[in-house]
């Protein structure tokens, strides 16, 4: 029998098992509130049950512990914090004498930090800028630890910035939110939502051990999809604003974003896990969204982009 534990039930968990959840006997996983936890037990994800457990990062639950004990899959799509990752601080020992048989631990390509807009694949240099991808890069090792410990797989997906239902620049046009930011030489890699559920499926069916680039083909400047999303809506694009003058406005987040430029080889893992992506650049990704767009709320694991 094969059981899906989740810790994190936020925007690619719902992704991953409303196209996969099939295949499990049974899908659980946590939220943060009780609020959500309710509708999730009541509605599940698009037809599929959901068993949903309450965990805030602080306090250890013997249901979570009952449940991993339980489980023969494991997704991790909480991000760690300052003190470290909270999976890890309350349920490393539950984790490591489960019959969990394969790990698959979301991360970010933000740990490799800026590499001066040079192509890059798994075996380069982390030298994460920002705070956030600091923590990403110390909890990668954390989880790794324990999986030698506990002889376990596991699957290090490292995301570039996620978009799909609901997280697009089209929604961002809709709102009035979406801006065509300008700084010279500077792209980035995206990946749709759909193709990071292909990835966990593939890393969890073949129990993959190691670090995969879980990126697009094309590296792009972040105004060049607006305008190609405003061309779809048949709307003038928002006009372009020089970073020097966005930074003025922007937030930390938005300013790690635009501090380091790379392209992140995806090579690995279409090689190794066998990933052939539905949407190789944005304009697939755009194109299909606005043929069919749905709105999904927002997760713990985003990867937000500009």
């Amino acid at each position: 029998m094969t059981r899906l534990f989740c810790f994190g039930l936020g925007y690619c968990a719902e992704h991953y098992v409303r196209e996969f959840g099939a295949r499990f006997e049974r899908v659980a996983g946590t939220v943060r509130s009780a609020e959500k936890a309710e509708r999730l037990n009541r509605d599940g994800f698009g037809g599929r049950k959901v068993d949903a457990l309450v965990f805030d990062g602080q306090t250890r639950s013997s249901e979570v512990e009952a449940a991993l004990s339980q489980s023969s899959a494991l997704l991790i799509s909480i991000a760690p914090g300052p003190d470290g990752d909270p999976i890890l601080r309350h349920f490393s020992d539950a984790i490591a004498s489960s019959p969990i048989a394969g790990i698959v631990y979301l991360s970010t390509i933000g740990v490799y930090g800026d590499h001066k807009g040079a192509w890059i694949d798994e075996t380069a240099a982390t030298d994460p800028l920002s705070a956030r991808s600091a923590e990403r890069l110390d909890a990668e090792r954390a989880w790794r630890a324990l999986a030698a410990r506990a002889d376990k797989p596991l699957a290090i997906l490292r995301l570039a910035g996620i978009y799909g239902p609901g997280q697009n620049a089209l929604v961002n046009l809709r709102r009035g939110t979406a801006q065509r930011i300008v700084k010279p030489g500077q792209v980035f890699n995206r990946i749709h939502v759909a193709d990071i559920a292909q990835a966990i499926e593939a890393a969890c069916a073949r129990r993959a051990n190691g670090v995969f680039n879980v990126s697009d083909d094309e590296p792009a400047p972040a105004d060049e999809v607006v305008a190609f999303a405003a061309s779809l809506l048949g709307v003038v694009p928002p006009p372009l604003v020089s970073y020097a003058i966005a930074e003025k406005s922007m937030s930390p987040m938005a300013k790690s974003f635009y501090g380091e430029v790379k392209r992140a080889k995806n090579d690995t893992m279409k090689r190794e896990l066998g990933v052939r992506l539905r949407y190789p650049t944005y304009r697939e990704g755009i194109k299909a969204l606005h043929a069919q767009e749905f709105v999904s709320e927002r997760g713990d694991e985003e990867v937000s982009l500009p």
